[in-house]
């Protein structure tokens, strides 16, 4: 007899037990986190302190002021060139602005603009489809509307948020959009820029990826930045 039946006859001699592996699960969680699930509770605060700690910069702002904000940002940075959706409405608020960057639309295939978007970009721009107050993670939907690379290419990533899209963790994310029946082909969760410690355990930024991750959360009207 083989090892491999050896393992088999083993697992199928093993007594078996009715009760499920993890029980409750989703009750325990929720128990867990009842606190930061309340409708008074500060997600905001919470997602804000968990993301800065991982080096991620963050401004409160609103559906008017953000351009304007984006644009004294990239000039601070020396951002001369900006990449954004192809959809348009983000690209066409920033030129706008006066003393705006070069901004351009990504619009076509990785082959027709790989040489632009490594080589000449400096910074992309994209909406995030909700973040988690647990871990401070974004949440990013990409697709056709937000290609992925805009996140993962250039330097810097600025990315838009809505704050009334901020849930306590994962788990709630999940269950109140339904993602059981409606992921895209492409999830991103994003806590901070990149970052590894591959070489001699020292934790390294922009190893891989953005150097800096800006944060732009849009405050409901009434709500002070």
């Amino acid at each position: 007899m083989s090892a491999r039946d050896n393992i088999l006859a083993r697992l199928r001699a093993a007594p078996r037990s009715s009760a499920p592996v993890m029980p409750d699960v989703a009750g325990r969680l929720a128990d867990r986190y009842a606190a930061l699930r309340a409708p008074e509770a500060d997600r905001f605060g919470t997602f804000r302190s968990a993301i800065e700690a991982a080096h991620a910069e963050v401004h409160e702002t609103s559906g008017a002021e953000w351009p304007a904000l984006v644009v004294r940002l990239c000039r601070e940075k020396g951002v001369a060139m900006l990449a954004c959706p192809p959809a348009g409405d983000l690209s066409a608020a920033l030129m706008l602005e006066p003393d705006a960057p070069e901004i351009w639309g990504y619009g076509e295939t990785m082959e027709a603009v790989k040489g632009r978007l490594f080589d000449a970009t400096d910074a992309g721009i994209t909406r995030a489809h909700g973040a988690i107050a647990e871990t401070g993670t974004l949440i990013a939907w990409t697709g056709v509307d937000e290609p992925r690379s805009l996140s993962l290419v250039p330097p810097i990533h600025f990315i838009l948020l809505d704050r009334s899209r901020i849930y306590a963790d994962l788990l709630q994310a999940m269950t109140e959009e339904g993602w059981a029946g409606r992921l895209p082909t492409n999830l991103l969760l994003i806590s901070g820029p990149s970052k590894t410690a591959d070489i001699q355990q020292t934790l390294a930024y922009g190893a891989h990826g953005p150097k800096e991750l800006i944060v732009l959360v849009l405050n409901p009207e009434g709500v002070a930045a």
